[in-house]
């Protein structure tokens, strides 16, 4: 398939910068096969039902952006330039991997200040990236990040207006519970406590699984043909609970729906060729296009992507991609708001059977 199957026109209007509020205020497209309803995310409840299972991503997102300053002294006196970091993964060791720009501005063994507390080495520069050595570790260096950082909005957002102090709420779900994505998992933030509680009442289980959203996860497809695009890497976690749970919810005639395509990606890697999730630790670079055969998702809830992105490939894997190109026209015509602040969907494949 060519990228340009997955392109469209959205108006610029149509990118959220902001969250609904409340949370479940969000509009949610609900698509079962050939039918389409426009209802609110705090209909959830009435779209489920017994017996159906949510597997939730809590991934915690880190204030992964740094703005800081290199001094360098000069024979005209001390020169300072502006360095911003965007954190990406920690190393072996205590170090992390990081964008850094300008990073011609910086030497390896320059020091970039950030705050009164917190600062970093230039350790080396592979590839395009930095590798940064903090002069904290653990608990401070956690405290001093949380301080001195701001949420890694991502690119469509940060380019329209900075990140603030309601960023660290708004971009971060209810259940988060293990730090390390530098991306949220969108589609869990129009989740609050009630809604969760109501889903609960209707005889809907949860099972909680872990992948730490990577900045990769807003790299552009950069060639024609889709099957050439190399994915990229994001740790993940099953536990053997979480796989007992999925599998018991299948044998019971339950549906398994993903909240999310982090959550979707992770347990697809998990599967076994049987349909079973297995317990599974490790990077997952799969890459879920047309032709995949889902072997544990039944449906997906998600947000609205971007033109000629994965994330757009791997809804049209699961509906369809002429099915998904309605599904947008339609979002678009009623003014639904896209990305990751935007509006969701849950998507219910025609027959809502695995594949």
């Amino acid at each position: 398939m060519k990228l340009s199957d997955f392109d469209f026109d959205l108006p610029d209007e149509l990118i959220a910068t902001r969250p609904a509020r409340p949370r479940t205020s969000a509009r949610m497209l609900v698509v079962r096969g050939d039918d389409m309803q426009d209802r609110t995310v705090a209909d959830l409840p009435d779209v489920l039902r017994a017996g159906d299972r949510l597997v939730l991503n809590d991934t915690k997102v880190i204030p992964a952006r740094l703005f800081g300053l290199r001094h360098r002294e000069s024979a005209q006196g001390p020169v300072s330039a502006k360095i911003e970091v965007t954190l990406l993964e920690p190393q072996a060791g205590g170090d992390w991997m990081a964008l850094l720009k300008p990073l011609k501005k910086l030497k390896v063994g320059e020091d970039v200040v950030f705050s009164d507390t917190l600062s970093a080495t230039l350790i080396d520069k592979p590839e395009g990236t930095a590798i940064l050595r903090f002069n904290l570790t653990g608990d401070d260096f956690d405290a001093a990040l949380a301080k001195a950082g701001a949420m890694p909005l991502p690119p469509y957002i940060a380019a329209k207006r900075p990140a603030d102090a309601r960023d660290k709420q708004d971009y971060q779900t209810v259940f988060a519970r293990h730090k390390g994505a530098v991306a949220a998992p969108t589609a869990s933030l129009h989740f609050d406590d009630d809604l969760l509680a109501r889903i609960a009442a209707k005889g809907v289980e949860f099972t909680h699984v872990t992948l730490h959203v990577g900045a990769g996860t807003f790299l552009p497809v950069k060639v024609d043909d889709v099957s050439q695009h190399k994915m990229h890497s994001e740790w993940g976690h099953v536990s053997q609970q979480a796989a007992d749970e999925v599998n018991a919810t299948h044998a019971g005639g339950g549906r398994v729906i993903p909240v999310g395509t982090t959550a979707l990606r992770l347990i697809e890697s998990a599967a076994d060729e049987g349909g079973q999730l297995q317990p599974w630790r490790g990077s997952t670079d799969i890459f879920i296009r047309p032709g995949y055969r889902f072997r544990v998702a039944d449906a997906l809830m998600t947000n609205f992507h971007l033109p000629k992105s994965t994330l757009m490939m791997l809804v049209s894997a699961m509906m369809g991609t002429g099915r998904v190109k309605e599904i947008y026209r339609h979002a678009i015509s009623q003014g639904y708001r896209f990305f990751s602040y935007g509006d969701s969907s849950i998507l219910f494949p025609k027959g809502e059977t695995r594949r």
